[in-house]
């Protein structure tokens, strides 16, 4: 093959872009053209190569976890990221085991052989998604070489009081230290504060669907923070891989579940948000619901305005604090948000309405459970937490029907 000295341009399938000073031919498939710079000089050439080196070199991740629907959902999202490669996966029970053989979707997928957390070596590792159950990441966590960037997709650093966490999940936290550490990772409202952390707490996914509306709208003073109500809806893969009776099919479809009513342990992490967007107590009415599908989720919100305030100042505000966002959209007016337009994005879909009660509104959320509910959004942080871009391997458009 030439060399780049000795080559004109640069030629890709279809159409034709050329840059030229001597004329270029194309060839009669209607190959693209680009004009590439001629090496003419030591200089030149080492500045090259040390670029295409620079673009090769990948950051070596770990996922913890891997055998779990968020394991395999960061390990689907990974699968065409050009800056990560997986040189870690590990899952105590299916130690030993391809990922091939846990999820056969991913057979095509060159990964090593999952380990046992135990035997796990992380000197080939530079960051980890881990995607354990809550309980027991804590003792792993604190465990792990600090020179890791670490995005916890369990619940057990997202509560900042280690009071409220042995509260709401029944033991003491085992890491108070590095909970002072860990940084709350709703993308779009922290980003500064990701970019420079070292652990982050990624969000569960009913908190993101209903803090990404609700942040922006409460520090602008749009809405009251009582009497909130929240009516969420997820998809079954929320209640994670585990066989569970209250989980099988026959025990899901053709029907509505409702569970955690006034207990479900999001509650504080919404809570917490929420009160440290109104710089007060906020307390809301939350009750979650499994559908009979394998994901999405939508949050149907009730809210009281504030004095003065309409559906158009509502709307307006969302409008102009995501004008500029990747994967937050606003839908145009009187467009309902469904999950099938978001399924295996990490987009969430929004809109607001008004009430038949005055002075109210219905605020209406909608994301993949999995994705921006989860791996999504836990890549999309660790993209900030690495200094590429933040949309890095998450563009990809939603599967429909």
């Amino acid at each position: 093959m030439a060399s780049l000295s000795s080559l004109n341009s640069i030629c890709f399938d279809r159409g034709c872009f050329v840059k030229y000073q001597d004329e270029i031919k194309c060839s009669r498939v209607k190959k693209l053209c680009v004009r590439a710079s001629v090496a003419t000089s030591a200089p030149q050439s080492l500045q090259f190569e040390e670029l295409k080196a620079q673009k090769s070199e990948k950051f070596r991740i770990g996922v913890l976890g891997a055998s779990g629907y968020t394991g395999s959902e960061i390990i689907r999202l990974l699968a065409n990221h050009p800056s990560f490669q997986i040189t870690l996966m590990t899952a105590d029970r299916k130690a030993g085991q391809s990922i091939g053989s846990v999820f056969p979707h991913l057979v095509k997928q060159d990964l090593p052989d999952m380990v046992a957390v135990k035997d796990a070596d992380f000197s080939n590792v530079d960051a980890v998604f881990c995607c354990l159950p809550h309980g027991t990441t804590q003792e792993i966590i604190k465990g792990l070489p600090s020179s890791l960037k670490i995005v916890d997709l369990s619940a057990d650093f997202r509560l900042r009081d280690v009071g409220e966490y042995e509260e709401w999940y029944g033991q003491p936290h085992k890491a108070n230290e590095l909970q002072k550490e860990a940084v709350y990772g709703l993308t779009e409202i922290s980003r500064p504060e990701i970019q420079s952390a070292r652990l982050i707490a990624n969000p569960g996914c009913y908190p993101t669907s209903i803090q990404l509306p609700l942040i922006p709208l409460i520090k602008a003073n749009l809405i009251e923070v009582k009497n909130i109500i929240i009516d969420s809806k997820s998809g079954v893969s929320g209640a994670g891989r585990s066989a569970k009776e209250a989980n099988l099919y026959t025990e899901i479809a053709e029907g509505i579940h409702s569970y955690g009513i006034t207990r479900h342990r999001h509650v504080p992490e919404i809570e917490q948000g929420l009160s440290e967007a109104a710089k007060s107590e906020v307390t809301v009415s939350f009750t979650p619901h499994l559908m009979p599908m394998s994901r999405g989720m939508q949050s149907t919100i009730y809210v009281e305005m504030a004095p003065g305030a309409s559906t158009e100042d509502l709307y307006r505000h969302l409008e102009q604090f995501y004008e500029k966002e990747e994967f937050v959209v606003l839908l145009k007016k009187n467009e309902i948000p469904h999950t099938r337009h978001v399924r295996g994005s990490n987009y969430c879909l929004m809109n607001v309405f008004p009430d038949r009660i005055p002075g109210r509104a219905i605020i209406i959320s909608v994301i993949d459970n999995l994705v921006k509910g989860a791996s999504g959004q836990a890549l999309q942080n660790l993209n900030l937490m690495m200094g590429i871009p933040e949309n890095t391997g998450l563009l990809t458009v939603p599967l429909f029907p």
